[in-house]
């Protein structure tokens, strides 16, 4: 390769390294290391001549360029020569000093050649730069920044130069004034002082091992007291803090007694230096240094500063550390090294100091304290042995402290140590204690408080997780710790104050109790009695049942308490060990589906698992005993729980249980006695606790509880008696009623619960007489009003679930519940008395869901009883104010929160819909249904919104009901049908959404249960009915003009299921509708008749219109061309009428026939359109239908409507179908005549109607599946359409080639002569046809080969271009039609292809375009012969549109090159041919069009296997698949190999191919024709050198590295890196 070549390419890569474009600059760098790399000296010369020769280049520029000398000199050193290293020095001496000014970047850059040389040529460096730091004159400020640098990068080359360097340094110290330099001499002494401290650290490697720290103390300590006595008293901070860093390394090399006399002044004035700057990290370190170096000469000094140096090191430790700015955290490390190095020499008095300071308690300094005291016993634990018992006592204060993040500090002083042996020591349980006590925290925010911006904060939240975390820790890696957690740790499940702690506690226990159980340890067996702390079996079982209960809260600690219950097994008592290792993992598994969360969870049947496996659990043990205590503790347990309501219930829930297990009566009495007396009776959840856990022991005990319950309603709680010190003057009246409430629903729960055969005998008697008795009523039938709403409320539960008993015995014996009436009359009592204008109490859902339950039992009511509760109940709610009305204030009432009303209303109202339901199921009928909608329809049209919201929903709901629970035994009449109906359909306008949207539910049912009377069976689906749902979404849009289109669709459904014998009903009620409340619902009940009419009564209109055209026919057949000629001339487009009279006539097929002949007579003689100037004031043309074609075609159009018209039109298809064809071609883009008159004509579609016309024709002749494909591909309005005709057309064609093949031969014949029409858009439309047609072999079938062909030969010389290219496509598309028929027309193919690729007259290329697609198909059917002397001749004619602008016409060349190449193999011209365009084809294969690269890759895979290569034919065959992605780098980079290696002559060729692509238009191409030279020169060998234009390859990639396209100029420069 000529010098002269790698110099212009160096030359440009150094003109462009400072390119603006980052990722180029990048590149060049590059390219110019990988160049220097080869050939270093000729690189580093270039670069230095570049430097001398452009003395005013811009700095940036200038650093690049330094910049790369630096790079190849640091890993090109040993190849570089003497001289060459020399000069560089020389160079980058100069550069550096040549400004006396100090310039970073540019002086840094060449500072840093001469320390990269200096890595290997110290003694040349330092000749150089010692010649510029001479005694007595300042040197410039980089020569010491060098020396520093230099002593850092190459140690043992610099130490023994030093002392000579200190020599001379030392006296230029007093000289420097500037800031700067004093900054440049204290960081090169402290760097030196670094040098020197690691080569004496390894003076076994250095080259003079006699080198000794005495060499350097004098200059040290000269210098030291320059900087030290003058520099560090500067005002500029990062000056002090300089020579500050430089003190603390000077120290390690001073003399010892130097030192000492020195420390008292050194250690106050470092330490004073922290109050001057902001930055701490470096003052520490300095600090740390002078400690390390006074405690390795075991200074006596050090001392007498210690108290001054702990305070101040203290301060430091207490400052915050911000984990996002290093500084502080490393500032904070060096603070606790300090520590470390005084506590081996000072442990105690260190100790002491830090435990003194733990007392202070100033949250920053304990913080310090804490972290001190974490650091010594981690970093010094032998020095901390004999203090542990000390630590131990002091860590209770801050314990104690409140702040968080002084917490935080002790739980890591714990962690640690944990870790070295503390917690096994008296006093270690305490510590453990203090981890529990804040894995119980709760929450620090609420959420409308703000969080602070303190970095530091430590939430409630973080302390806890990591307090989590601890114990985790603690658990897994502490064995030691086993025995002091195992079985301790338990104690602290039970006591509510570490509730929140119950996870992280289960967790560790269950890792505890798992280690112990396998490894089969005699500790994992817990002894209760000697374990005097922990709490009993019994009370652990309790514990861990309830949270179970509650398996979400207290941060999920139900699965960790059931499976914690599961390793206890043994430990609560050995037999529960099989029943619950088969019950509680399914329940484990029920909470840990990813969904559960508290709402998705059934709470119920929850708690009724959590029961069953206690019962389970009990039954197993068989041990009375046992159970007694167990149900004794439970009660106990009782109080921990008054914070905790629902737990509490759940806890009676679970004493109930253990009762019933229990066979000792005694206890039994005693536990129920304290359950009684012990229960908060003023709270509502709490008395229900108690009734269910009473009732759930009467499953076993009913006559101990009754007694029980009887007994206690007779005791002291209910005797007025005088309190201490008369301070109250009776027992609280209000008290005595609430345990009475108590009492009642403990009556229900026990009936609820108690054995079915027991206790029917015992309602009356027993159950109902104690209630009665307790609500101060001797009869029951008597109303003795209470004032107290508990005891009614209680009431009301207790004889819903007496009814609820009754029911579920009923099933199994018969029964009469005489006092069912008495009953209902006394819950209607109670709803009467509650206050109309507001719902407040519970009383009325209570009472609805009681008598639900009571409508089930025997006898039933009597029709006015049901009318009375209907009346009661209905009005009592639906009259109700909304739920956001709130209710005034009384004196003694709680107002209830909107929520909580919001819930009662909702509870209200199902309640109401739940008693519908009952009162139905006891005559499901369409009169049962009657008398309850009796009810609720005056609410449907009331004047508020939420009342008739109200009777909707209900109405909804009951009709689904009706629908569901509907068994239709024999066809019965729904009779109120229409009457529901006609109350209904009128809401669908209502103002209000929601009640809009429930009435067409309501209409839906309603439909529904109409079908299930006519007997349709339940899965049946009516489309009309169904179809009402959707229209729901319709109506969420107010506009009343939407609203009135869906009533009216709403009708038409209705109208058409509606017997004809309920029609009348519903007229009357919509009648009455016109009044309604709401102005919506009349205008609706309009609509609604309205359509009704109109869809009933339809049959009259259509009689008068078949009359109408029965005389039409007759007048046509007298009088054709008159009626015609009369029809012809009524306005466009046609009304209604017109359009009947035109189908009448379809009727009569001799008339029919005729009509169509006239027509199809007159549209070829009539001219189609007329040009007209667009304005006056516009140019240009446009086509306007003539009146008469237009006018015939509608009128044909509607003839073939008429059914009867099948018979003309099938005998005419052809001549219809062609002349329909044509007129469609001759209507495109036409405009229709305007009509002065008739304001319509203009939007008549004048294509659209032969379009029609056409489809309606096909419809007629049946070609069902021609029609079903041109749907599919939207076909018809692809024709109508000027830019997409002949799309249309062809779709056309193809379907009737494929679906309708015998009508073709007729239908030719009538179009060809229309190929030499005046108008150029039918001869468009009909070449079009015929070009698909050849597509499909039905042609040659047909033997309509010929003439097809021979059209489209001579449409090759239309004077219209679309026809040419038309005809261009046909002629090609014989390959695909009829491949065997290629050869027969081999000659006039290849012609006419040919001519097309060279088509003059050719604006878009579209005619070059079909002539190659379609050459590209006939190849593939031609025999050799007929091609084989033409190949070359199209290889010349395809070459210049490889690179056309145009997309399409690129690729269809590069298809058809692929498809010539069979035809060329073993040809060497063909070989010729190929390796012509093959670097074309290669660098296409980056071509932006992705149609492009895929036809590349075909081409060249087709072709590979003439290239003449094997490896290149493998590559081609492996890599260039079409639907793969291609690493274009490599695979270049590859190819490149193979062809030096099999076509080494071919690479002038080649490479001067690629050189004329570096002026493509793409700039994706440019880059991968530099790409390309690139590998190619990185790939040859010397040999083959001479082969290539090395100067030309240079010049094109210099241009290249001046690209606009940053991609380009990258590519040109690495292709540059190749140049060596």
């Amino acid at each position: 390769m000529d010098d002269t070549d790698v110099e212009q390419v160096t030359l440009a890569l150094l003109d462009a390294a400072n390119d603006k474009d980052s990722e180029v600059q990048d590149q060049v760098r590059k390219s110019m290391l990988t160049l220097g790399k080869q050939q270093p000296d000729r690189v580093l010369a270039m670069c230095q001549d570049y430097l001398l020769k452009h003395p005013k280049l811009v700095v940036s520029h200038r650093v690049v360029v330094l910049q790369t000398i630096e790079l190849i000199v640091g890993c090109r050193i040993e190849e570089i020569s003497a001289p060459r290293i020399k000069s560089i020095i020389s160079l980058a001496s100069e550069e550096m000093t040549r400004s006396k000014d100090v310039v970073p970047d540019w002086q840094q850059a060449a500072s840093n050649i001469l320390v990269a040389v200096g890595n290997k040529h110290i003694n040349d460096i330092m000749e150089e730069i010692l010649s510029k730091f001479q005694p007595g004159v300042l040197p410039h400020f980089f020569v010491v920044q060098t020396l520093a640098n230099l002593s850092d990068s190459n140690v043992y080359g610099m130490v023994p130069f030093l002392n000579a360097i200190l020599g001379t340094m030392l006296p230029m110290l007093a000289m420097a004034k500037q800031d700067n330099m004093k900054w440049v001499f204290s960081s090169a002494l402290c760097h030196f002082s670094d040098s020197i401290l690691e080569y004496l650290a390894n003076l076994d490697k250095a080259p003079d091992p006699t080198v000794r720290k005495d060499t350097f103390s004098g200059e040290i300590y000269a210098a030291f007291d320059i900087l030290f006595n003058n520099w560090l008293q500067s005002r500029e901070p990062k000056l002090r803090l300089t020579v500050g860093e430089a003190v603390g390394s000077m120290c390690h090399l001073m003399a010892s007694d130097k030192l000492e006399e020195q420390l008292p002044r050194i250690i106050p004035t470092i330490v004073s230096l922290y109050k001057k700057n902001t930055e701490h990290y470096v003052i520490s370190k300095s600090l740390c240094q002078v400690l390390e170096a006074s405690v390795n000469m075991g200074s006596r000094v050090l001392e007498t500063q210690l108290d001054g140096l702990l305070l101040t090191l203290h301060q430091q430790v207490s400052a915050p550390v911000d984990y996002s700015d290093p500084p502080t955290v490393k500032n904070h490390n060096e603070v606790l090294r300090c520590f470390s190095l005084l506590a081996n020499s000072f442990p105690d008095r260190l100790v002491m100091y830090v435990l003194q300071r733990l007392e202070n308690s100033n949250e920053r300094s304990r913080m310090g304290s804490l972290a001190v005291l974490r650091h010594l016993i981690n970093s010094s634990s032998s020095t901390m042995e004999s203090k542990k018992l000390l630590i131990l006592a002091s860590i209770r204060q801050p314990m104690a402290d409140h702040s968080n993040k002084v917490k935080k500090r002790v739980v890591q002083v714990i962690s640690a140590m944990a870790h070295h042996g503390y917690l096994e020591l008296e006093g270690g349980e305490l510590l453990v204690r203090f981890i529990v006590q804040n894995c119980a925290l709760h929450d620090t925010y609420q959420s409308h408080q703000r969080a602070t911006s303190d970095p530091e904060e430590v939430t409630n939240e973080a302390l806890r997780t990591m307090c989590d975390s601890t114990l985790h820790l603690l658990t897994t890696t502490v064995g030691r710790l086993a025995d002091v957690l195992w079985p301790k740790l338990l104690y602290y499940l039970t006591p509510s104050q570490f509730s929140n702690a119950t996870t992280p506690l289960c967790k560790s226990l269950i890792v505890l109790g798992n280690k112990k159980k396998s490894n089969q340890e005699p500790s994992f067996k817990i002894d209760f009695t000697q374990e005097v702390n922990l709490p009993s079996p019994q009370t652990l079982m309790i514990r861990l049942l309830v949270n179970a209960a509650f398996p979400f809260n207290s941060r999920g600690h139900g699965p960790p308490s059931l499976s914690l219950l599961q390793i206890l097994s043994i430990n609560i008592h050995p037999k529960t060990e099989t029943v619950w290792e088969k019950e509680i993992p399914p329940l484990l598994s029920l909470l840990e589906v990813s969904e559960s969360t508290a709402e998705s969870l059934d709470k119920k049947k929850w708690d009724e698992k959590l029961l069953e496996l206690l019962s389970q659990t009990l039954t197993s043990i068989e041990d009375d005993k046992w159970v007694c205590q167990f149900a004794a503790e439970a009660t106990r347990y009782l109080s921990t729980y008054n914070n905790a309501l629902e737990e509490k219930s759940f806890l009676y829930r679970c004493i109930g249980v253990t009762l019933q297990q229990c066979f000792n009566k005694e206890v039994v009495k005693k536990q129920l006695q304290e359950v009684l007396l012990a229960a908060r009776h003023n709270d509502a959840i709490e008395r229900e606790g108690v009734a269910m856990g009473v009732g759930l022991c009467a499953n076993s005990h009913l006559e101990g509880t009754l007694a029980k319950l009887d007994e206690f309603g007779k005791s002291d709680a209910f005797k007025k008696s005088p309190s201490i010190f008369n301070l109250l003057k009776e027992r609280n009246e209000v008290e005595v009623e609430k345990v009475k409430s108590t009492l009642i629903l403990c009556y229900g729960h026990v009936a609820l619960n108690a054995p079915p055969e027991k206790i029917l005998s015992r309602i009356d008697q027993d159950i109902l007489r104690c209630i009665s008795k307790h609500f101060n009523t001797k009869v029951l039938g008597i109303k003795v009003e209470t004032k107290d709403l508990t005891m009614k409320l209680s009431l009301i539960q207790s004889v819903g679930l007496i009814a609820k008993a009754i029911s579920r015995c009923v099933k199994k014996q018969g029964y009469i519940f005489s006092r069912k009436q008495e009953l209902i009359t006394v819950m209607l009592d109670f709803m009467k008395s509650e206050p109309s204008d507001s719902l407040k109490t519970p009383v009325r859902p209570l009472v609805m869901t009681t008598c639900a339950n009571l409508m089930s039992l025997d006898p039933p009511l009597s029709e006015n009883e049901s009318f009375d509760l209907l009346k009661v109940c209905v009005n009592g709610v639906l009259s109700l104010p909304p739920d956001t009305h709130t209710p005034e204030k009384t004196k003694d009432e709680e107002i209830l929160d909107p929520k909580q009303r919001k819930v009662l209303y909702r509870d209200t109202l199902a309640a109401l819909q739940e008693l519908l339901r009952s009162i139905l199921a006891r005559d499901p009928s369409p009169d049962g249904l009657q008398g309850i909608f009796k009810h609720i329809e005056s609410w449907l049209g009331s004047v508020h919104d939420h009342e008739r919201e109200r009777a909707i929903t209900a109405t909804s709901n009951l009709l689904t009901y009706y629908l569901e629970s509907l068994t239709v035994k024999c066809m019965v009449s729904f009779h109120n049908l229409g009457a529901l109906l006609g109350r209904l359909s009128p809401r669908c306008s209502d103002p209000l959404p929601a009640v809009r949207a429930a009435a067409v539910d309501c209409l839906y049912t309603l439909l529904s249960i109409q079908l299930r009377y006519e007997g349709f069976s339940l899965d049946y689906r009516d489309e009309g009915v169904e179809g009402l749902l959707p229209l729901k979404e319709a109506l969420e849009n107010p506009d009343h003009s939407v609203l009135y289109k869906t009533c009216s669709d709403l009708t038409k459904v209705m109208s058409k299921r509606l017997p004809q014998q309920q029609l009348t009903t519903l007229v009357f009620m919509l009648f009455e509708g016109l009044v309604d409340s709401q102005a919506n619902c009349c205008r609706a009940s309009s609509v609604i008749l309205n359509t009704l009419l109109k869809n009933r009564g339809a049959g009259l209109q259509e009689l008068v219109r078949v009359a109408v055209g029965q005389t039409v026919l007759i007048l046509a057949s007298q009088h054709l061309q008159t009626v015609i000629n009369t029809l012809v001339n009524q306005p466009l487009p046609y009304d209604s009428w017109t359009s009947e009279m035109w189908m009448a006539m379809g009727a009569d097929p001799i008339v029919a026939n005729q009509i169509m002949e006239m027509v199809m007579e007159k549209l070829v003689i009539t001219a189609p359109y007329v040009d007209k100037k667009e304005s006056m004031m516009r140019g240009g043309m446009t086509k306007v239908a003539t009146n008469q074609p237009l006018a015939m075609t509608c009128g044909l159009k509607e003839l073939l409507l008429n059914g009867q018209a099948q018979e003309p039109a099938v005998s005419l298809f052809p001549q219809l179908f062609s002349c329909l064809t044509v007129r469609l071609g001759a209507s495109v883009g036409v405009m229709p005549p305007k009509d002065n008159n008739h304001k319509h004509s203009g939007s008549l579609h004048v294509a659209g109607v032969a379009a029609e016309a056409l489809r309606i024709l096909l419809a007629r002749a049946q070609l069902d599946e021609v029609m079903k494909r041109l749907d599919e591909d939207d076909a018809w309005d692809a024709m109508k359409e000027l830019n997409t005709h002949v799309t249309g057309v062809t779709l056309l064609a193809r379907a009737m080639a494929k679906h309708a093949g015998p009508r073709l031969p007729a239908i030719v014949e009538s179009l060809c002569p229309s190929l030499n029409n005046i108008y150029e858009c039918q001869r468009i439309t009909v070449t079009a046809f015929f070009s698909e047609l050849l597509n499909h072999h039905v042609a040659t079938e047909l033997m309509l080969i010929d003439v097809l062909m021979n059209n489209m030969m001579e449409r090759i010389s239309d004077p219209c271009c679309t026809v040419r290219m038309l005809a261009v496509r046909g002629l090609g598309n014989i390959a695909v039609g009829s491949p065997e028929k290629v050869n027969k027309y081999a000659k006039e193919l290849l012609a006419a292809m040919s001519s097309g690729m060279e088509e003059k007259d050719d604006p878009g290329k579209l005619i070059t375009l079909e002539a190659m697609s379609g050459l590209s198909k006939v190849l593939l059917h031609l025999d050799k012969n007929n091609v084989h002397l033409l190949v070359v001749y199209i290889f010349m004619k395809i070459r210049p549109f490889l690179e056309s602008d145009n997309d399409d016409i690129r690729c269809a060349s590069i298809l058809l090159m692929g498809n010539l190449s069979k035809f060329g193999s073993g040809e060497q011209v063909f070989k010729d041919q190929i390796h012509n365009v093959l670097v074309s084809l290669l660098l296409h294969l980056v071509d932006p069009n992705a149609q492009v690269v895929k036809a590349c890759k075909y081409a060249m895979r087709v072709c590979a296997p003439v290239v003449g290569s094997e490896q290149i034919t493998a590559m081609f065959q492996n890599h260039l698949h079409e639907d793969k992605s291609l690493h274009y780098g490599e695979f270049i980079n590859d190819l490149t190999k193979y062809l030096i290696q099999d076509f080494p002559g071919m690479l002038n060729f080649y490479h001067i191919s690629v050189i004329q692509f570096f002026k493509s238009n793409w700039a994706e191409v440019r880059a991968a024709a530099a790409m390309f030279i690139g590998f190619l020169l990185g790939n040859i060998q010397q040999e083959h050198l001479s082969h290539l234009n090395m100067g030309t390859i240079s010049k094109g990639l210099v241009v290249l590295l001046q690209d606009p396209d940053p991609v380009v100029r990258a590519k040109a420069a690495e292709a540059m890196g190749h140049f060596h």
